[in-house]
């Protein structure tokens, strides 16, 4: 029989909402107040922890969130949020930490929350230019706090001087997987596909001149990429680019146990 639902003391979870159990840890749910129910069982179905969208929610949503999900899981982090609203999360939680520049909240995880897996291999993230390393920061700290184990940031590397990402180019080479973050023509995922045998993913970004179009354009020069491997998330989305990376890491590495 299903194990009945239980309802934890408001100090372990630091918030005054109940938890709802399923019976199965991967469909375990928690209510925050009366404006969130928190995907606890996401790790068990995906692999992937439930991280905190920053836009439409009020500081004190963020920081009930984030604090609600540090007893549960070591990586906790909140992403585009503006320093303004920082200022207010930090006035209610001060152990709270932020990337200005990423606009990535983060916060430690409790002593007994279950530790992040090491995600096995070597992630390169790109840019185009330095305008687009806002969007690098964000992939690259995403990485480090899921736990891929060796993340390399090479800036500046775009196709208007070649000659810069060719002087890196044996370092890109021994990356796993390769991340390009790229605005204006979105030529770099190509360039980049057509030289290293690692699975390339785009991130079109939103810098540009008005043809552009906010990242449309590059969004469409990389979806229609003459280089095969290329795989694109949405505009300006370094997290779900890292998020793809480590979803490609552990696959590889399941591979290789079931041929050792």
């Amino acid at each position: 029989a299903a194990r009945p639902p239980e309802t934890p003391p408001p100090a372990a979870l630091s918030l005054d909402g109940p938890e709802s159990l399923s019976g199965e840890a991967r469909y375990t749910t928690l209510e925050v107040g009366d404006f969130a129910k928190l995907d606890l069982g996401r790790t068990a179905r995906t692999g992937l922890p439930e991280v905190v969208w920053g836009p439409g929610k009020t500081p004190e949503q963020i920081a009930k969130i984030m604090l609600a999900l540090r007893d549960r899981q070591s990586a906790v982090m909140a992403t585009r949020v503006d320093p303004e609203v920082y200022e207010r999360i930090r006035a209610i939680e001060p152990s709270i930490e932020y990337d200005a520049f990423a606009r990535v909240c983060t916060l430690a995880g409790a002593p007994d929350a279950p530790p992040t897996p090491v995600v096995r291999g070597i992630l390169a993230v790109l840019t185009a230019g330095t305008a687009d390393l806002a969007v690098a920061e964000e992939a690259a700290i995403t990485a480090r706090l899921m736990g891929i184990e060796d993340v390399r940031l090479i800036a500046d590397v775009g196709v208007a001087g070649l000659q810069r990402l060719l002087s890196r180019l044996d370092e890109v080479r021994e990356a796993d997987v390769v991340m390009v973050v790229a605005g204006m023509d979105g030529a770099l995922p190509s360039v980049c596909a057509g030289l290293v045998d690692a699975p390339v993913i785009a991130v079109p970004t939103s810098v540009g001149y008005g043809a552009a179009m906010g990242g449309l354009s590059p969004l469409m020069a990389t979806l229609n990429s003459c280089a095969t491997g290329v795989t694109v998330v949405n505009i300006d989305n370094g997290f779900g680019a890292t998020m793809s990376a480590i979803k490609m890491l552990r696959a590889a590495e399941r591979l290789g146990k079931k041929s050792s």
